[in-house]
């Protein structure tokens, strides 16, 4: 007969509960993201987030400081970049500069999050992993040397958030004026050079 006595040791514990403060962040990112989606980043306000996640406003300026910070933690960009082993390699340049200005035009999340890296830690920081993790291992796909992989990909970025500042942030008149054929045109040679040009 099998023993039954309380001194059976258990074989598992229960799982802590999920802390409130954890569910709390939860809430206000996903009430974040509806209201950045629905009404963009201008028009989005810390009240409007915080009604929706029916929470007082004072906690998502605890757990984020500020609208920006909010932003960065909230947004999700998925760049969406072209396969690049798919293509002439005398190309990459090309398709990345024509692919960026498709996100740049028809994505009001990557201007606000450029917007918002340019002053903001945690914009900067979100950045960085957009960079990290989606743009160098493009660069990787026709980088000749692994090793300069990193800063290759870096000087490319250079110039495609350079233009996307001028362009969609700043919007510098001769630069918003520039139809799109010249841009790729001036861009798509210096990023070819950047990624697939021997090393100077």
């Amino acid at each position: 007969m099998p023993r039954t006595d309380d001194s059976t040791p258990h074989d598992s514990t229960p799982p802590a509960p999920p802390r409130r403060s954890d569910a709390t962040r939860a809430a206000i990112l996903d009430a974040a993201r509806e209201r950045f989606a629905t009404d963009g980043y201008e028009r989005a306000t810390i009240r409007a987030i915080a009604r929706d996640a029916r929470i007082d406003p004072s906690m998502v300026m605890r757990y984020y400081g500020n609208k920006e910070g909010l932003f960065a933690a909230a947004v999700t960009v998925d760049l969406e970049l072209p396969d690049l082993t798919a293509l002439p390699r005398e190309e990459a340049g090309r398709a990345l500069v024509t692919h960026f200005l498709d996100m740049w035009e028809e994505n009001d999340v990557l201007t606000a999050l450029l917007r918002v890296g340019a002053t903001n830690r945690a914009g900067a920081e979100r950045m960085q992993g957009i960079f990290r993790d989606q743009v160098l291992p493009v660069a990787r796909q026709v980088c000749p040397d692994p090793e300069q992989a990193p800063a290759r990909a870096a000087l490319a970025a250079t110039q495609l958030l350079g233009l996307a500042l001028t362009r969609y942030v700043l919007r510098f008149p001769p630069t918003v004026a520039l139809p799109r054929g010249e841009v790729v045109a001036w861009l798509a040679p210096t990023l070819q050079r950047y990624l697939t040009a021997p090393s100077p």
